[in-house]
């Protein structure tokens, strides 16, 4: 895998931006497709401006924003508000542009080179905020019906690290009466946070009560970021215990007005209107500089790679999570990206050195999860039963479970009994459809897993848990709204009780970090292709997904594929891409010869 690893990178990145390639071509020929573009250039990035001062230590500001766009894959054009004169020590002078110079800089970028998001960050005077809120009213206004508007990221920078002032007193009024209201997501750090709404946060209850106060002033969304610990203060507040336990994180809490993504109305945990904690380790670093410019930046370009998508690329071309991010997901890509540059970060100079610029999110170690307890350590939130990838070296060797090369997914009890005697068979999921008596679902779980019981099968019963629990069967698996339910009714903690293994269907990136925080037995990546098995709300993710999913993944837990595995061939350009099991339906249930296509399949996994 380590050889391919270049290639895929470089076709994730074609695939995320620009894609119409027909993914169930095949993954060599998507691999030399990809080493090809490396060599003939790669399609149109997505267009991001920045409105924002600019650092002469290159660190911070204009300059941090320019490399995170070009890194995760866009092209930045800047519009420069303020000059500072700064170093790695600190900012030692401010020069505010004159505001008819900030107009033309917008009106002629707006002219030629129209963007799908725009980061703002330091104003500096009233009147580059009020000239900044009429170009983005105008700017929205020029998207047409049915058209998404350019995607505006706040970040309301007011006091440098030094403790420089760099908002004169009316900017900060005028940037809440006309930036405000156009800001799609607002990224205050825990000060700038308390500077707006006058008061200390000093608890994640104060953080989550004043991110519901900004919202009020008018944004759309709230990020407070969690760079400074809640520490960290102004007033000698003793740390409590709880907070004590967790400065060894970085904690972020996003909270939105937006409905959420479902189309019913039903939540995920990852859904900002419930309020969200995203987590990665605490790097014990001074090399901090820049952090803020480049976390809004990245989040920007993130937002504008999946406004390109859905406006420019089919919903099958293969690139379901990249049409599919939103705010939250972009928050956790940049989440990713800033801790990286955090964790590579070095001196400069003579004071902090600023973040690194890497790459678009690639590794597990910096991948942020979502925590439902902000006061919990990690350690303290139970595992589910780990199970082990059929491919690891040692597998079998410990008391992990192995998960089966192929997962079948059948909605009677009769398929159940009869895939239970097909050789070499593991696992079964059960997922029944069209029943809301709870007593035929439980007769019907009862009776699947005495058949598994019998045969040494593992069953898996599919969003009905308190019937698994019940029946007494070895797993569930959940879809993200169920597993919001189940979280919420305190399911999950009668499965640890239990000791059942869970697995959680992921289709976006913040669904990834949902799941990682539940630190389930494995996680699902689907539809890989198109299906017709089941309404599924995200389109076809394509096999440069699956590559990335395991790349962002825990490496010791099993990534399944699912969706429009219809044959051996199929299956095998999935295991190449990374996945460790594949879930089947019609490849099974609709074969003439039941266990010779089971036994084709799991050779094809091998």
């Amino acid at each position: 895998m380590s050889m391919l690893r270049p290639l895929w990178s470089i076709l994730l990145q074609i695939t995320l931006l620009m894609s119409s390639t027909d993914q169930s071509d095949s993954f060599s020929a998507a691999a030399a497709a990809a080493a090809s573009a490396a060599n003939t250039g790669r399609p149109t990035p997505p267009i991001v401006y920045t409105i924002a001062g600019s650092d002469s230590g290159g660190g911070a500001g204009i300059q941090a924003d320019l490399h995170a766009m070009h890194s995760m894959g866009c092209h930045g054009c800047s519009a420069i508000v303020c000059l500072t004169a700064q170093n790695s020590c600190g900012v030692t002078g401010v020069h505010a542009l004159p505001v008819e110079f900030l107009r033309q800089q917008l009106d002629v970028l707006a002219d030629d080179l129209p963007p799908r998001a725009i980061k703002i960050g330091m104003l500096g005077t009233k009147e580059a905020a009020i000239e900044v809120g009429r170009f983005l009213r105008e700017i929205k206004s020029r998207a047409g019906d049915g058209e998404e508007p350019p995607l505006v990221v706040l970040d309301p920078v007011m006091i440098s690290t030094s403790g420089h002032k760099l908002i004169d007193d009316g900017a900060k009024e005028a940037m809440v009466e006309h930036v405000f209201p156009q800001a799609d997501v607002l990224t205050p750090n825990k000060f700038e946070a308390e500077a707006l709404l006058g008061r200390e946060l000093n608890s994640p209850e104060d953080v989550e009560a004043g991110a519901k106060e900004l919202l009020q002033m008018g944004v759309k969304t709230v990020l407070i970021k969690g760079g400074h610990s809640l520490a960290e203060s102004k007033s000698a507040t003793p740390l409590s215990p709880d907070l004590n336990a967790t400065v060894g994180y970085a904690q972020d809490y996003f909270l939105s007005s937006e409905p959420p993504l479902d189309e019913d109305g039903e939540e995920r945990l990852c859904d900002g209107c419930r309020g969200v904690w995203l987590r990665t380790d605490r790097f014990d670093s001074a090399n901090t500089h820049g952090t803020g410019c480049t976390l809004s930046s990245a989040i920007a370009a993130a937002l504008a790679m999946g406004h390109q998508q859905r406006d420019m690329v089919s919903a099958t071309s293969g690139t379901g999570a990249a049409r599919a991010i939103y705010v939250i997901d972009a928050c956790c890509l940049a989440k990713a990206y800033v801790t990286a540059g955090i964790a590579r970060g070095v001196q400069l100079g003579k004071g902090p050195g600023p973040v690194v610029h890497t790459e678009f999110p690639s590794s597990s170690f910096t991948y942020p999860s979502i925590v439902l307890d902000p006061k919990a350590r990690t350690s303290e939130t139970p595992a589910f039963l780990p199970m082990a990838k059929a491919s690891a070296k040692n597998a079998g060797d410990d008391d992990k479970a192995v998960l089966g090369k192929i997962l079948p997914i059948v909605d009677t009890a009769e398929w159940v009994e009869r895939l239970a005697k097909v050789k070499g068979m593991t696992d079964i999921q059960l997922r029944i459809k069209n029943e809301k008596d709870p007593e035929k679902i439980l007769a019907t779980v009862k009776k699947s897993q005495e058949a598994c019981e019998a045969a040494g099968v593992r069953l898996w019963i599919n969003d009905f848990w308190e019937a698994a629990v019940e029946a007494g069967c070895f797993g569930v698996h959940l879809g993200q709204e169920d597993l919001a339910r189940c979280a919420d009714n305190g399911g999950l903690a009668k499965l640890h009780e239990r000791k059942m293994a869970l697995g959680i269907s992921t289709h976006s990136y913040a669904e990834l970090s949902a799941a990682i925080g539940v630190r389930p037995s494995y996680i699902s990546l689907g539809p890989v292709f198109g299906t017709k098995s089941k309404n599924v709300a995200f389109d076809p993710q394509g096999l440069a997904t699956v590559f990335k999913w395991q790349e962002l993944m825990d490496p010791g837990m099993p990534l399944v594929a699912i969706g429009g595995i219809n044959d051996q061939d199929t299956a095998a350009k999935i295991k190449e891409a990374g996945a460790d099991c594949v879930a089947v339906i019609g490849a099974v249930t609709k074969a003439d010869d039941v266990d010779a296509a089971c036994q084709t399949l799991i050779d094809a996994m091998e």
